[in-house]
């Protein structure tokens, strides 16, 4: 059993949305964890790594390993992150990751499947539809966790999105680097 995390917030949530890490951290603490917030954590290096800048991906990998590697999990709302550290960082760093690849985890993949949890206490009246991410589809493979998790909260109407498993061309720094592909 895990009892403390140290949270990955990412440069997106923390740059645009900050309520993501808070309630990361609300849903963790709800459940009885503890969440270390570790300061000196900056990118995965994801964005740099598509971007064609291998070396700078390579130098936050190696600075993330530094920052992340003292705790037993880390976790991250972002499932694009957690590929970047789980599936490239073994080969980005030669091997050389120090157990961290195999110790972050996407937050709906953590809560089921490595605490076995589906229900996290939230509550919610509405409708809602999910759209999984690339990463998490085709990299993570979290398969039906989300759902899981929504379909647990009281209140919350979940709908099938159609194509949801087709991707929705925002790609990141695809969508930069190519709006109106993007767009279309």
């Amino acid at each position: 059993m895990i009892d403390r995390v140290a949270l990955f917030v990412t440069c997106l949530a923390a740059t645009l949305y900050p309520e993501v890490g808070k309630a990361t951290v609300t849903v963790l603490e709800r459940l009885g964890i503890e969440v270390v917030f570790p300061v000196e954590q900056t990118c995965c290096g994801q964005m740099h790594g598509n971007s064609g800048y291998p070396g700078e991906a390579e130098d936050l990998a190696r600075r993330f390993v530094e920052v992340f590697a003292p705790y037993d999990a880390g976790v991250t709302p972002s499932g694009s992150c957690a590929a970047q550290v789980r599936e490239h960082y073994p080969g980005l760093l030669g091997g050389d990751d120090r157990g961290v690849a195999a110790r972050t985890w996407e937050l709906s993949q953590f809560l089921t499947g490595v605490m076995g949890v589906e229900d996290v206490g939230s509550t919610y009246e509405g409708t809602v539809a999910y759209h999984p991410t690339c990463h998490s589809l085709r990299l993570l493979r979290i398969g039906d966790a989300p759902e899981r998790l929504l379909r647990a909260v009281p209140g919350v109407q979940l709908v099938d999105l159609p194509a949801a498993e087709e991707g929705c061309a925002f790609g990141g720094t695809f969508a930069v680097k190519n709006p109106d592909v993007s767009a279309a």
